[in-house]
């Protein structure tokens, strides 16, 4: 078993286009969930629309990429308020359950017959990615190999943007919770009663919050869309949004760089966890009984997610959070 081949693909994995996606997407559910005590389940729909926005305005209507950006932006702040309007004055509970049927909806949209000229349907769109791979500064045949990283030319522009994306949207986030603005959605998210008594108009402050987390979900759905050069419904159903509150609570939530850090960490153990169990099914060293080629997947999900519930048993703050910050108000 190669110990250090399998060392290097997972830490190429963890800094990957990827994870580079999860953690744009676990950011803006930050500001959601770990801030304001948002609990939507609804993040991938954000991301669906800002890559739908993108790929439909390039490849179904011949619009230019930026104005296919502004146009994934504008359907990420529209889905905020379809989803705002009538359910930020529910409970938690009740928020879940029509954030989740918002996202389903969206993506049974982009997969249907009838839309299908327009979103592709089933298959998805593609055609919409020359413009931003042409201003790609590394060669075409380049290819990085240093260490344990090896990335090719269009890997390296899709990582470059997508991190400097990131770098930009921690700093707003940090900059944001440190003004009044942040304290009181920290507030809301303690007890929101509390907030309105001091003359806050929570409604308000809580859709800002999740227009804000969409804004940077739909940033997420850009890169998906061109790391890919494709969209595809199914690639924007709920486990997308589950795997974003794995990252948010292992990385710690109401903690700036507690998605990153649980973005990368997540990815790193799946393929970490994938690769030893393909080496150890390949030279057989346990039966087929026991583990077979087609079981590997799932029991890598299988460990990672024991691995959560024993976090959430032993330190359910995450990596860097506080206990206090996963507390929610659900009155």
């Amino acid at each position: 078993m190669d110990i250090a081949a399998i060392l290097t693909n997972a830490i190429s994995a963890s800094i990957g286009t990827t994870a580079v996606i999860y953690a744009l997407a676990a950011i803006g559910l930050n500001v959601q969930f770990g801030y304001t005590g948002l609990l939507n389940f609804g993040q991938a729909a954000f991301v669906g629309v800002g890559s739908y926005g993108m790929g439909m305005t390039v490849a179904t209507f011949g619009g230019s990429l930026w104005l296919g950006v502004v146009v994934g932006l504008l359907a990420a702040v529209v889905l905020a308020l379809l989803m705002g309007i009538p359910t930020l004055r529910l409970r938690a509970d009740y928020l879940a359950i029509v954030t989740i049927a918002a996202s389903e909806i969206a993506r049974r949209l982009f997969r249907s017959v009838s839309l299908k000229e327009y979103t592709g349907g089933t298959d998805g769109l593609r055609g919409f990615s020359r413009d931003f791979f042409e201003m790609n500064p590394f060669p075409a045949r380049f290819r990085l190999n240093f260490g344990p990283f090896n990335f090719s030319g269009n890997d390296l522009w899709v990582m470059t943007v997508g991190w400097s994306l990131v770098a930009i949207c921690l700093l707003v986030v940090w900059l944001s919770m440190r003004s009044p603005w942040g304290r009181v959605l920290k507030a809301i998210r303690e007890d929101e009663d509390a907030a309105r008594a001091l003359g806050k108009n929570v409604f308000f402050y809580k859709m800002q919050a999740l227009i804000m987390g969409g804004i940077i979900g739909a940033l997420a759905g850009f890169i998906f869309a061109l790391a890919r050069a494709n969209v595809q419904p199914d690639n924007y159903s709920t486990d997308f949004t589950f795997f974003l509150y794995t990252m948010v609570i292992l990385g710690g939530a109401a903690r700036v760089f507690g998605p990153v850090v649980g973005a990368v960490i997540f990815w790193f153990l799946i393929n970490f966890l994938s690769r030893i169990l393909e080496q150890v099914e390949a030279n057989d060293y346990l039966p087929d009984s026991v583990l077979r080629a087609t079981q590997v997947g799932p029991v890598v999900f299988f460990l990672v997610g024991a691995g959560l519930v024993s976090m959430l048993i032993f330190r359910p703050q995450g990596l860097f959070g506080d206990k206090r910050e996963i507390s929610l108000d659900v009155r």
